[in-house]
């Protein structure tokens, strides 16, 4: 879209319109509609009416994006796996074996030394699974919830983990559908070498690697910063009055009276689910070698994929065990399903108002050319890495970000006969904090979801930490800039 097409500084009123009323108000679902209404009503000229029927076909229109549609559905299997493995014991025989590990580590340690090793337990889990962000994320709340419930651990602390261990860990290691994305931007800019591009970025993109550092910092020291003090301070698992993403009977159904307590009806499940995604990247991509099918793989379909096996292996496993029928099991997952909708209908708002402003108003294009008047060679990495915080904390998704930003800040870079490595580590590393911030995101929203948090208070009590990661990140940037790396 050339800026020429854009809305100009009306494309910016829907985003932050949304995204100031979720901060305000608390009011997610409602905080998106309005923004998505808004900005229809910009593109209708002001018509109320039209705008209203252009924003319901704007919902409706979410399905025609194939990813869309898989992420949405994946939300909705997600729910069914996260019943079975619970009704089946799955949940309190994991909770029971993580208990007396740690009661056995623990005889003679305080119960802040017990947080301390569970919060580790959860990021190094996080870390470790970067095949896929939402994968880590449902894998850590799903997890450690039921555990840190039982330490206290407010829920915003566990979201603040669970969101931290995903998307860094995905971008910072190329050997996934995110690297494959990536290594597609670039060579598409003309670059040679995509693999080794990507690799001196990620040395570069200091972002994810600051804010891990950080939480690690946080954890061991037992200092919390903002609102995430407060929420330590209150002894509650949630504020009063606070909202969880999922009712608490779909966070905590226990399993059927007299069914045995087994840890591996649910490490399992998810232990296939996470083996299953680069596997099914290779089967859906194309190429002679592995790694170019796992480039060219759908991660979306991988994901799903995935997740419909994990599903059906915890029915089986149910059966095999006399623990649930084949007729309870499904019955069990669309409860599962049922509890996932109001999730469901979130992240459709939020892929509505993301494709909005990306393909209609013209959002991230209009405040890249704006901003890039004021680029100069010393402060073009640390701008790019701002205007790309912005671009995806207004958008609300990073690859999107990643889409606009690397053919803008490539070029940029050449011009200026900077490393391109330098600029394509900036404006991911962008992307990754504005996703980090922006309520319309979806890893924040599965963060919310996964660990049963208020999603406005969890975003609350995660920005100070990504802002501060942030500003040393601005920092480091400008330096660079100004040695002329």
């Amino acid at each position: 879209m050339d800026v020429s097409q854009t809305a100009g500084w009306l494309s910016l009123v829907p985003p932050v319109l949304a995204i100031a009323l979720a901060l305000l108000t608390r009011q997610v679902f409602l905080s998106l509609a309005l923004g998505l209404w808004t900005g229809y009503l910009i593109l209708a000229g002001w018509n109320p009416l039209g705008a209203t029927f252009d924003t319901i076909d704007a919902a409706v229109s979410v399905f025609g994006s194939a990813g869309n549609a898989r992420i949405i559905i994946f939300t909705l299997v997600v729910g069914a796996l996260i019943r079975l493995i619970q009704r089946s014991g799955g949940v309190e025989g994991f909770i029971e074996r993580l208990l007396g590990w740690l009661d056995r580590r623990m005889a003679k340690a305080e119960a802040r030394d017990q947080r301390v090793l569970v919060e580790l337990l959860a990021l190094g889990t996080g870390l470790l699974i970067f095949i896929e962000s939402n994968i880590s994320i449902l894998t850590v709340g799903t997890l450690y919830r039921p555990v840190a419930d039982r330490l206290g651990m407010p829920r915003e602390k566990l979201a603040l983990i669970a969101d931290t261990g995903s998307a860094p860990s995905s971008v910072l290691m190329p050997f996934n559908a995110w690297g494959a994305y990536l290594m597609g931007l670039i060579a598409a800019q003309g670059l040679d070498q995509p693999f080794s591009q990507l690799l001196q970025a990620t040395v570069l993109n200091f972002y994810p690697m600051l804010i891990v550092v950080i939480l690690l910092i946080v954890i061991v020291s037992r200092r919390d910063i903002g609102e995430m003090r407060t929420a330590e301070a209150r002894g509650t698992l949630l504020r009063d009055g606070a909202t969880p993403m999922l009712p608490d009977d779909t966070l905590q159904v226990g399993s059927s009276p007299g069914t045995p307590k087994r840890a591996i009806n649910m490490v399992l499940p998810i232990a296939a689910m996470v083996v299953l995604v680069p596997t099914f990247l290779i089967m859906t991509g194309e190429g002679e070698t592995l790694f170019s099918r796992m480039r060219s793989g759908s991660g979306s379909s991988a994901v799903l994929y995935a997740t419909t096996f994990a599903t059906l292996l915890a029915m089986v496993m149910a059966k095999l065990q006399g623990i649930l029928g084949i007729r309870e099991s499904f019955d069990e997952a669309l409860k599962g399903m049922a509890g996932m909708v109001p999730l469901a209908i979130l992240m459709l708002l939020a892929f509505a108002l993301g494709d909005l402003c990306r393909n209609q108003l013209g959002t991230g294009v209009y405040t890249a050319d704006v901003t890039s008047a004021f680029l100069s060679p010393a402060l073009m990495p640390a701008l790019v890495f701002l205007i790309a915080c912005f671009v995806a904390f207004s958008t609300g998704t990073s690859w999107g970000t990643f889409a606009i930003m690397i053919p803008i800040a490539v070029p940029l870079a050449q011009s200026y006969g900077l490393d391109p490595s330098l600029a394509i580590a900036a404006a991911v590393g962008g992307g990754v904090f504005g996703d980090h911030c922006s309520p319309t995101s979806d890893t924040s929203i599965i963060a919310s979801m996964a660990t049963g948090s208020d999603h406005i208070d969890h975003i609350r009590t995660q920005l100070p930490y990504a802002l501060t990661a942030g500003g040393l990140t601005v920092a480091a940037y400008l330096v660079l800039g100004f040695v002329g790396a």
